[in-house]
């Protein structure tokens, strides 16, 4: 890898970081996703940072399991289409009409996909 393309991996890296930090706290915005986007920038710039994503004792479980074996957790899953489910419903009551087709074919494609990830 150039070094030149280094801080544009590690600015990556930190945005992502700070994503995830912000879904700790806002409703419905994912933690471990962009977790795993900032192991991924921080693994091409600094793999030192990395490492310490993977040692975190809440999140770097999840982290680990994904790079390893490509698993997802049975109550990340749950929780990832129970999110869905929520959506679909949200979009049903407030737009209505066609725009629940959206989300119904976000849960249909890619809850099908989470749901057969290995745990």
């Amino acid at each position: 890898m150039r070094k030149a393309s280094r801080p544009l991996w590690l600015a990556g890296g930190v945005f992502f970081v700070g994503l995830g930090t912000l879904g700790i706290f806002v409703p419905l915005l994912p933690t471990v996703v962009f977790y795993l986007l900032a192991a991924w920038c921080f693994s091409n710039s600094h793999p030192e940072w990395a490492e310490r994503l993977y040692a975190h004792p809440r999140y770097g479980p999840h982290l680990i399991a994904w790079r390893d074996r490509r698993a997802i957790s049975r109550k990340g899953k749950i929780a990832a289409l129970s999110t869905m489910a929520l959506s679909i419903a949200v979009v049903a009551f407030t737009a209505g009409g066609w725009w629940t087709l959206i989300p119904l074919a976000v849960m249909a494609t890619i809850g099908t996909w989470i749901w057969t990830r290995a745990e």
